[in-house]
């Protein structure tokens, strides 16, 4: 796809959720970058599936990071004798129910050796990523079973898994698979900086917030990124103590990074070459 012409492009980094609802929305940054410069322009909030797939679906052109999975382990998919074929296996697990992917993956885990329960795919390990089977605590399989067919009903090119037909691809729309928690551990390390659970929403968690925010400001990051936001916007990243704003916002500064790629001529967006089944997590 190198060559597609990104200059008007902005930039998308989007905190999901399977289920979304008023009290836990689909978090959308929407931002712009240059010269290593990353805007903070708007953040959107999208309280059911239906409302944020017409966004998607827009006639805009824009890279995005999305935090949810964009595959499976190629160990399980080969285990459960699905499609080996990305596009195949995809559309087979999202035509399941949850009930039967529970089913499905727990059976599975139930036979395999204490601490050895889940597969994982090859970019688990330098992402620091969940097993993106696991259907709990996060319920990252769930996401991907909701997320992943919005995208490709959308005909967003998600680069080294999936370029849609041409007549889909009259704007160009790329998908990035992203993951907050990579970024968040480079700049403040194991510390928890949000909680969903209004008793876990402490002090301590504000000021991981703030400390965050000031590094990613900063640039201190080996992405050569900074953040750039006006005082309302901090103040709104900072008081969302699910930190779903702020992880919106992670994602949209792993997609600045990736656009930056590209531009300098990687035709996959600073991707490596992966399993083209299991795909890989930008940045990583």
């Amino acid at each position: 796809m190198l060559g597609a012409d990104m200059t008007q492009a902005f930039l998308v980094g989007c905190d999901f959720s399977s289920s979304p609802s008023k009290r836990k929305p689909i978090v959308v940054a929407i931002g712009a970058s240059q010269a290593g410069r990353v805007q903070l322009k708007q953040l959107l909030r999208f309280d059911t599936l239906s409302g944020f797939a017409d966004w998607l679906s827009q006639p805009q052109a824009w890279v995005g990071g999305f935090d949810l999975p964009f595959g499976l382990p190629r160990e399980l998919v080969q285990h459960l004798g699905w499609p080996n074929d990305w596009l195949a296996c995809m559309r087979h697990f999202c035509a399941l129910s949850r009930p039967d992917i529970r089913q499905t993956f727990k059976a599975f885990c139930d036979a395999r050796p204490v601490g050895g329960k889940f597969a994982h795919r090859a970019t688990d390990g330098p992402a620091g990523s969940s097993p993106s089977m696991k259907w709990v605590n996060p319920p990252v399989a769930y996401m991907l079973h909701a997320g992943l067919p919005l995208l490709l009903d959308a005909g967003v090119n998600l680069p080294r898994l999936h370029v849609p037909c041409a007549e889909q691809d009259t704007v160009q729309r790329v998908a990035l698979e992203a993951y907050p928690g990579l970024l968040a551990r480079e700049l403040i390390g194991n510390t928890s900086y949000k909680s969903d659970d209004k008793a876990k929403q402490t002090p301590e968690r504000l000021i991981a917030r703030k400390q965050l925010l000031q590094a990613l400001e900063l640039g201190q990051t080996r992405l050569h990124m900074r953040l750039k936001l006006t005082h309302a916007q901090h103040d709104t990243l900072v008081d969302d103590a699910s930190g779903d704003s702020l992880d919106a916002v992670l994602c949209m500064v792993q997609a600045a990074w990736a656009l930056a790629r590209y531009e300098a001529g990687d035709a996959h967006y600073g991707l490596p070459a992966c399993d083209p089944l299991e795909g890989w997590i930008v940045t990583a």
